[in-house]
Formats: structure tokens, sequence, C-alpha cells
């Protein structure tokens, strides 16, 4: 059998269940659609078919292991003034309105390289002041020098702390970041062995010098095939045809934005499926970095995000005798944060997640890296430095800030939970309907006992989203890879 590879490893395997929130996509439906190959084939024959891996198991979040290097040539953090420091003493973080009024997307594509005076505050006042936002204790480390990027935010996946944050809620263009939005809004909503033959419709509307997996008109895939080339190859004509699977584009892109509003990600507005650049089409760092949390609860998302290559099912062919047979050819993973290219080697503790680059975004990355037990994600929106991986390099240094200045700052934000949320406080613990949960009195110290976060800080310190830690342990497999075995339930109401 065909294996997915991740790094320093021969396939994911599934110890614990990495959840940030409470799960907001609707349960798992089958769609009715046009093209299907005769329903749900076997596991058996759908890996076989397309010489890929097909399991039903879980995936879990894959790391690199601590001892390898950042990069080639370290990226040193050096002291820097900051644009805009928060204020010196302990800021009151203050959550944006919950459900403020969505603003009107960008009558173009191209943004202007000022960022507006006022933003948005979802998350906290200081995250809509333009410039860096940081409130550092005697001890931290200040802010790397020479990050070009427009916009860019550090954040503790588990916490939802914004540890420092650039213009965090600039509505600049997306790039394929974007494909994150369309994954956690769409992976739900069809079984990975689900086929589907690929009609010449299904592909119309690519845009022209779209990156592309290798889609063929009338060949068959599974689904699994089909998010493979989404997140491996950032294949639009993929995209396309999962979009045409869930109705059509306009259908897709209606259900992404209602998505994003449900994750309280009001900076975006999605015009294509797939990042393409289009007219109005805006994200911001700190939405992007809000998807991206969102989609790492799902086992699903983790295990193709960290997925270094795997087989992709080529074309149908003949011979002589008559006899039709079908190769596969290997796709790699256009993350170089996560497969060492380009002059870089894989980042220590990444897992994931999504990169991008069109005319008018520049280069976009949202990654998540694990690090002596601590997640962050970091989120880096068009570097203005014109230099070979700019954006991988920038977030490497403020991965490297931030893994060192976690505990030694003030956060200047936070990362909001969806409007369905319950974050009413009481016993941690996941939603007994959530699939795959189990909820744990453990993680939250036993009955009445507070989330080893809350314990942490004193408190939930206005943090909506506060969650507690169970796990932690990493579990040694063949190969010498570490695997992250946790849970992160949302501290709310015990089910």
């Amino acid at each position: 059998m065909t294996q997915l590879h991740t790094p320093k490893a021969s396939r994911n395997q599934e110890r614990g269940r990495l959840s940030f929130m409470r799960s907001v996509s609707p349960p798992t439906v089958r769609v009715s659609r046009r093209g299907a190959c005769g329903g749900v084939s076997s596991s058996e024959s759908a890996t076989e078919r397309s010489g890929g891996i097909y399991r039903s198991e879980p995936c879990t979040f894959s790391i690199v292991p601590a001892s390898k290097k950042t990069v080639r040539r370290p990226l040193s953090i050096t002291s820097a003034t900051l644009l805009s420091l928060s204020l010196a003493s302990t800021p009151m973080l203050t959550a944006g309105p919950a459900f403020a009024a969505k603003p009107s997307p960008s009558s173009s594509a191209s943004p202007s390289a000022t960022p507006p005076a006022t933003m948005s505050t979802v998350g906290g006042e200081l995250l809509g002041r333009p410039g860096t936002q940081a409130s550092l204790g005697s001890d931290a480390p200040v802010v790397p020098k020479g990050i070009s990027a427009r916009s860019w935010i550090v954040a503790d996946a588990e916490s939802g702390e914004v540890l420092a944050a650039h213009n965090a809620h600039w509505r600049l263009a997306p790039a394929s970041t974007l494909k994150m939005l369309f994954a956690d809004t769409l992976l739900p909503k069809f079984n990975k062995d689900d086929e589907h033959k690929v009609a010449p419709e299904d592909l119309a509307g690519v845009g022209s010098g779209s990156s592309m997996v290798g889609i063929k008109e009338d060949e068959t895939y599974t689904v699994h095939d089909l998010w493979l080339g989404v997140f491996l190859r950032s294949g639009n004509d993929a995209v396309h045809v999962l979009s045409a699977m869930n109705g059509g584009v306009k259908q897709t892109v209606a259900d992404m934005n209602a998505h994003a509003e449900e994750l309280q990600a009001l900076d975006t507005h999605a015009v294509s499926p797939d990042g393409y650049d289009a007219k109005g089409q805006v994200s911001s760092a700190y939405d992007l970095t809000l998807i991206a949390r969102s989609g790492l609860q799902k086992k699903d998302f983790r295990e193709y995000c960290s997925t270094v290559r795997a087989k992709f099912p080529g074309e149908t062919k003949k011979g002589k005798n008559g006899k039709k047979s079908r190769s596969s050819f290997e796709i790699q993973n256009t993350n170089r944060l996560l497969t060492g290219d380009g002059g870089l080697d894989s980042y220590q503790g990444i897992a994931g997640v999504k990169n991008g680059n069109t005319t008018n975004a520049g280069a976009t990355f949202t990654g998540v890296a694990e690090r002596d037990g601590r997640v962050l994600l970091v989120t880096v929106m068009h570097p203005e430095k014109d230099e070979h991986n700019q954006v991988y390099k920038e977030t490497a240094s403020l991965f490297d800030w931030g893994f060192k200045a976690a505990g030694k700052v003030t956060p200047v934000g936070e990362l909001v939970p969806p409007k369905s949320a319950d974050t009413s406080g009481g016993d941690a613990g996941e939603p007994s309907a959530q699939p795959g949960a189990t909820a744990s009195a453990s993680a939250s110290g036993g009955a009445g006992g507070k989330s080893v976060a809350a314990r942490a800080s004193g408190g939930g310190g206005g943090v909506g989203v506060a969650l507690g830690i169970m796990g932690g342990v990493l579990v040694l497999l063949a190969g010498g890879v570490f695997l992250v075995n946790r849970k992160w339930p949302l501290r709310g109401k015990k089910q």
C-alpha cells in the first residue's frame, strides 16, 4: 500500500484528538451530485484505485522533531524599535463587539500599501490600531528586526492569546491561504471514499495561471484524492471539482462567507473558492489565524495540512491487449517550512498549515508549530522584501520570537470563539454531540475545577476562549517520529 508521508514519518497515526474549540461545521452529510460513480466505494477499492491511501481512523497532529534546524542560514532575532507599542502597564483586553458589523469588501483587488487608520477591533482594541502592537515584560525578547510583512500575527493556539501583531485586521488579498476557509467549510460534507467522475463543466472558471494538481476530465477521483490535491499542490482544479460536488462555485462561496461570519472572521470576503485574485476578495492576518485554528480541530484537516507527499492518480490508459490501467504520480506539499525545500530546512515543530502567492496578494502564509508543549499560530501577509522564501523566513523568525516570548509578554488581544460557541464557563469538556469528542474532567482539574490554562494565568483573564490542555504527551513511534497527543477542550458547559 502506498502511504502518505509526514515529516520523518511514513504515515500519520492517531493517539488523541486535537480540538481547539467546539466544531462550528455542520455534521457530515452526503451530498447528491452529478457524476458520482456508484456511491461509496470500499476503503480497499478506493485505496487500490487511487494509488494513495484511505484510512478510516483519524490522524494526529504531526511535528518535526526538535532536533531539526530552523533554516540553513539561522535567522537571528535582534533588537528593534517597535512601530507602535501597547501601554507599558498591563493592558485591559477588550474584545471587539462579538457581532460587529461586517465591513464592506474593498472595491479593488490591489490594496493600498498603507494600512487604514482604523480597523476592526474584534479580539481587542489594540488589534484595530495600525503598526506593531506588543506589550513586553522586562525579560521578554524584542520583536524581531527586519519583518517586512504588511500584516502579521503571533498567537497561542491553545489559549487564543495574541502575543503580538502588526496591522492584524488589515484587509488584504489572501491568495491560496483562503483555501483554509474552503476546507474548513466543505470537509465535513463528504466522506473521504466518495467518488466523483469529473465533467468538463466542473473545471470551468479555473483562473489562468492557476496552480493545478492535474485533474483530468472523465476520470474518477475519491474525495480523499481531491483534498490531497487541494492541500499539497494547492490545486485550483481540485477546488473547483469539490465546489461542483457542493452545488457549484456560487453556492460554495456563499457557504464560505457564511462560515466566516460564524467564526467571526469579519474581515473576510470570499469571491472565488480557491483564493485566485478577484475584486473584493480580502481577508486579514487575524481572520486567517481564526480560520486555521478552527480547521485544525478537524482530524482530516490536520492530516492533509501536515502531509509532505502522497501518490495522486494519473490518467487511465488502454494497453495493447485492450486492458485499462491507471498509474499514479507523486505530489509534494508546497509549504516549504514543512518540506524543507528551497534552501530551508523543515522548521522545528511545524505541522502545517497553508501558503499562497498571487500578483495582488504577494506571498501569504499561516503556520502552526509546537515546541516544548506550546503551540503557536503565525500568519504573515505580503512581505515587502522581494527575496527568495521571504514569507517563510519571516514566519520562522516570528515563531522563534513567539516561543521565546511566551509567558513574558502581556497579550494584546485574543482569538475570539465562534458565535455559537458556549463560553459560559464551568467544567471543561467537549460537547457530546461533537463527532469523536470525549469530555474529560481531568482537563479542567476535576469537577468544578479550572482549566490548566486558567490555573496557570490565575483565571480566565478576560479571554473568552480560554482552553485547558490535556495530554501533551509525546509518543515515540517507529522511525523515531514524535506525534502530539492532545485534547484541548473549550472551557464551557460540560455535556
